[in-house]
């Protein structure tokens, strides 16, 4: 899946796939992790918060099984 490069300090690209509903996050120190069943809306939100990372703690990190790719 193609990722997009955002601007923050921890993350570095996000990928999403609203087919399969799974979203991939690509961290500044080069880990990757793939979070299942995430919503388009919670994807648009995602990459329009101010704050990505906050955004990301708050609704995505907690809320959805993941598994790490890299």
């Amino acid at each position: 899946m193609e990722r997009k490069r955002i601007s923050s300090s921890k993350i570095r690209a996000v990928g999403y796939d609203a087919k399969s509903q799974q979203l991939e996050v690509e961290f500044s120190d080069g880990k990757v992790l793939l979070y299942s069943g995430v919503s388009p809306e919670v994807h648009r939100a995602f990459m329009a918060a101010p704050s990505p990372v906050s955004f990301f703690e708050d609704r995505i990190d907690e809320s959805y099984p993941s598994r790490r790719l890299r």
